[in-house]
């Protein structure tokens, strides 16, 4: 074993858990998750990311890493009105369509074939309000926030993937140091709680398909162009099927959509790793024994979160959506042709309208599709 494929892991692990985990806290506030409804939803969503790693990787000798929807869980924060009940329906939904997918080649075509412009437009509007709001964090505690968000881009001029994790170690730090926590953290087992499914009309179309949609496009297709990027072509099917029954299955126990990693991907695939393409696949291997770990612990880390300040919690999203912000605009408004329709989806969506019961990111999705076609009809 080389050191380096268990060093890539660590760090793919952490940037991936520690710099996002925030966001499932944030989603889970949105909905009303109890405390332990909260500390299930981490367990089950570790659980699936560790389970999804080790049998694709295993099962294909590649490294196909999983990892959980960022875009998912800021679809999630972003709707309100909907329950922890209807939350785990539409996670269940979600991940039913996202197996239908993964079996039923012209449902993955139907996918590929939403503009990327149209898909990057709706993931920036949902994206928006945290990074907004991680800014406006600063008015809260300045002296507090604005050191943590100097410290983040300094970082990040060396190294933009450790940025994040570093300024949320500095600000746990720091407000355990400094009694700004709420309570002492105590050490638990974690364990898992079901929690019964609703589905209506408003919560399967304004939060389950816009949540299987933004995980596909968003997550699943860019996971799978980094593993062709660095020369790994697994069938899309099977893998895509694995993490949809990850997903429905971990969905029952609170945890939202889980999918292929793209960004913490791409620490395990490349010669970094490993120079042996061949072998590469072990740091699949250590990434999901290391999730297994985070999951055993996800009680606590719960715990830990509830009690920092609010305003590290909104700098630490703000932070870590910056960069994907910045990508989905930049891909939104690099076609000319369908620059208006993406900026239509992206205003929609990032308004938070609520018409009929669904979310603003159907409607976005919605407007976006029609201004693109309508654009169609003069050419």
């Amino acid at each position: 074993m080389r050191l380096t494929t268990l060093s890539s892991a660590l760090v793919a692990s952490f940037v991936g858990f520690g710099g996002t985990m925030a966001l499932v806290l944030g989603a889970a506030q949105s909905v009303g998750a109890t405390e332990a409804q909260t500390a299930s939803w981490i367990t089950a969503i570790a659980i699936a990311v560790a389970l999804e790693t080790l049998i694709l990787s295993v099962w294909f000798r590649m490294p196909i890493i999983a990892a959980w929807s960022i875009a998912g869980l800021a679809l999630v924060t972003a709707s309100t009105g909907y329950t922890m009940n209807e939350a785990v329906g539409a996670f269940v939904a979600a991940g039913l369509l996202t197996v239908a997918t993964g079996l039923f080649r012209p449902l993955m075509r139907a996918v590929e074939a939403i503009p990327g412009a149209i898909s990057a437009g709706m993931l920036g509007g949902i994206l928006l309000p945290f990074v907004v709001a991680g800014a406006q964090a600063a008015t809260v505690d300045p002296a507090f926030i604005l050191p943590l968000a100097a410290g983040f881009f300094v970082l990040r001029v060396w190294d933009a993937q450790l940025a994040v994790i570093g300024v949320l170690f500095a600000g746990v730090g720091w407000a355990l140091l400094g009694g700004m926590a709420d309570a002492p953290i105590a050490v638990e087992m974690s364990a898992l709680t079901f929690t019964m499914p609703e589905i209506s009309v408003g919560s399967f179309f304004g939060l389950a398909v816009p949540l299987y949609i933004v995980t596909m496009a968003s997550q699943n297709l860019p996971g799978l162009a980094v593993l062709r990027a660095d020369g790994y072509r697994p069938p899309a099917g099977p893998v895509i099927a694995v993490t949809g029954i990850g997903s429905t299955l971990t969905g029952f126990a609170g945890a939202s959509s889980t999918n292929l990693a793209a960004v913490t991907a791409a620490i395990c695939t490349g010669p970094d790793a490993h120079p042996d393409p061949e072998r590469r696949w072990a740091t699949g291997v250590w990434y999901g024994l290391i999730y297994c770990v985070f999951a055993v612990f996800g009680a606590s880390l719960v715990a830990l979160v509830a009690t920092l300040p609010e305003a590290l919690i909104a700098l630490v999203l703000g932070i870590a959506l910056l960069g994907p912000l910045a990508n989905s605009t930049r891909i939104a408004v690099a076609d000319e042709k369908d620059r208006i329709a993406a900026m239509t989806t992206f205003a929609v969506t990032a308004s938070g309208i609520v018409f009929f019961g669904i979310g603003a990111a159907f409607w976005g999705l919605l407007m976006g599709l029609a201004v693109h076609f309508l654009s169609r009809l003069r050419g």
